[in-house]
Parts: C-alpha cells; sequence; structure tokens
C-alpha cells in the first residue's frame, strides 16, 4: 500500500541553519581570530534652539484637565488651542484663562502642544 502524499512533498527541502548562525555566512576561523577595536565617541556641543523657560505646574495641571474634560470634545490629533476653538465655536463655552494661557506660550511645546498624545 502506497503512503498518502502531501502538499509538502513537491516542494524542494531546505537545510535547516544551526542556533546563532546569521544566513548567509559560514563558520570562519578568521572571524574568531579577529581583533575587536572600540572606538571612543565624542559628542561635540551641538548648537540647539533656545530652551523654553519652564512652565508653571499650576498652569500645566490646569492644562491637564482640559485635556481630560469631554464636555469640549474629543482632543486626538488637534492641538490644545485648536481644540479650544472647536469648542468655542461649537458654543461649548471652554474657558477662557485657558486660552489666554495657551497664547502667551505658544512657542513652548510642553503647554501648547498635543496636550496628552
Amino acid at each position: 500500500m502506497e503512503q498518502p502524499r502531501r502538499i509538502t512533498d513537491s516542494f524542494p527541502r531546505r537545510r535547516r541553519r544551526g542556533p546563532g548562525r546569521p544566513p548567509g555566512r559560514l563558520k570562519d576561523k578568521k572571524d574568531k581570530d579577529k581583533v575587536q577595536v572600540k572606538v571612543k565617541v565624542q559628542v561635540r556641543d551641538c548648537p540647539s534652539a533656545p530652551s523654553q523657560p519652564p512652565v508653571d505646574p499650576a498652569l500645566l495641571e490646569m492644562l491637564r484637565r482640559f485635556d481630560l474634560s469631554w464636555e469640549y470634545g474629543p482632543c486626538t490629533g488637534i492641538t490644545r488651542l485648536q481644540r479650544w476653538e472647536r469648542a468655542q465655536e461649537l458654543g461649548l463655552s471652554p474657558p477662557g484663562p485657558i486660552r489666554d494661557a495657551l497664547l502667551e506660550h505658544r512657542d513652548n511645546p510642553d503647554a501648547g502642544g498635543c496636550g496628552l498624545w
């Protein structure tokens, strides 16, 4: 009686590689004899944008509460100021101090950024 054929019988078999050997490389004695050279990299001071003054923690807490408040609509994908303006247009009466703070700290990513995301 003949054994049933499997679908894998029609494909050529591959040799398995040993563990820890990258594909396409054979073991070589030269690899063992190579000396590893450590290179020291010096980090230079790169000119960067002027750092922003730190934002008051009370202000950040107020902005965080604005971010978490669902009554002004979703906050994903837009900045805090855009969310405030959208809530104003929809007649949701967002707090005025939030807008003032966002306009005052417009260049600071901690205050005027995308909020939680």
